[in-house]
């Protein structure tokens, strides 16, 4: 069973080598790195501690394209077990064994990890509650309860990662897990350590309202996409009943004898009424787009999948 760690790292020269000597040292495995454009020595530094796969963006590209690129290198490299873990030494890299536990005993598709956030003393207030909020939010449009949606070091199966397909430019961790509660793929969650930070800050959320936007306008987007009849639905639900609540008011005030004054309502109650109608009749059409959707995914999956060796 062949096991490939990879690594994303952006200007991360002080942490990146003891990050791969720490996985060399605790178990055997194909370590690639993904230089995603840095400035820095991380290149030089990830050489000389001894990863076996460097692969480097030409200029920064962002989390979670640089992960997509090395979800394919691993797959290419044959990988039968892929972990994903940081470059910043934060993650304890001695509990890899104990991650990819599951996948070996067929218990799980992919492994999350949960960093206790709410616990984490060492993590700034604002970035603690933020990482809360938007695992609350990822959990409810998944439909599944994420203890901790943010975590990157997580582990997956080959199939796990031959049915993945990043679609975001900016952060892959929520819409993994959308889309493998989507993909009916088997989910175990594991408490893992977090260390404090040493060196240099956060590459991804180095401004939490920025992170929050970007992310919550992503996962919107994802919701809409995975789940297009319920969005729709609920949308135009809302147009709908505040028009029936209309034309109900201007049938009572007809029975009454005072509907003559009261037309506006009546025009009103149409016109909320019918956008209603035509909102949920989008998202008819939405879910056959989504059908579609899914019958090219799953093309895409056999042409991967026939592009690798068992």
């Amino acid at each position: 069973m062949k096991l490939v760690v990879m690594i994303p790292a952006y200007n991360e020269e002080a942490n990146i080598g003891k990050v791969i000597r720490e996985i060399k040292q605790t178990i055997e495995s194909t370590v690639i790195v993904l230089n995603d454009g840095s400035t820095d020595n991380t290149l030089k530094e990830a050489k000389k501690a001894g990863a076996d796969y460097i692969f480097s963006n030409k200029r920064n590209l962002g989390l979670a394209r640089t992960f997509k690129i090395g979800l394919e290198k691993a797959l290419e490299l044959e990988a039968d077990i892929i972990v994903n873990t940081d470059a910043d030494f934060q993650y304890d890299q001695k509990e890899i064994p104990r991650i990819i536990k599951p996948i070996i005993e067929n218990k799980a598709d992919i492994v999350l990890t949960d960093r206790n956030v709410k616990n984490l003393k060492h993590m700034p207030t604002g970035k603690r509650y933020g990482n809360m909020l938007s695992t609350f939010i990822a959990s409810l449009i998944a439909g599944y309860n994420i203890k901790d949606a943010q975590s990157g070091f997580r582990a997956f199966s080959r199939e796990s990662a031959l049915r993945l397909n990043i679609l975001s430019d900016y952060t892959y961790v929520q819409e993994t897990i959308i889309q493998a509660v989507d993909k009916k793929l088997k989910i175990v969650q594991l408490p893992c350590k977090f260390k404090k930070r040493e060196g240099g800050k956060s590459r991804l959320i180095s401004n939490i309202g920025s992170y929050a936007w970007r992310a919550g306008s992503f996962m919107l987007r994802s919701y809409i996409r995975y789940k297009p009849l319920k969005s729709f639905v609920i949308l135009g639900t809302i147009p709908f009943t505040l028009g029936l609540i209309l034309a109900i008011r201007f049938i009572i005030f007809f029975i009454n004898g005072i509907g003559s004054g009261h037309l506006q309502s009546l025009i009103l109650a149409a016109i909320l009424i019918i956008v209603g109608f035509q909102i949920a009749i989008l998202g008819l059409i939405a879910d056959t787009i989504s059908t579609n959707r899914r019958i090219e995914e799953e093309i895409l999956y056999k042409l991967k999948k026939s592009c690798i060796k068992d």
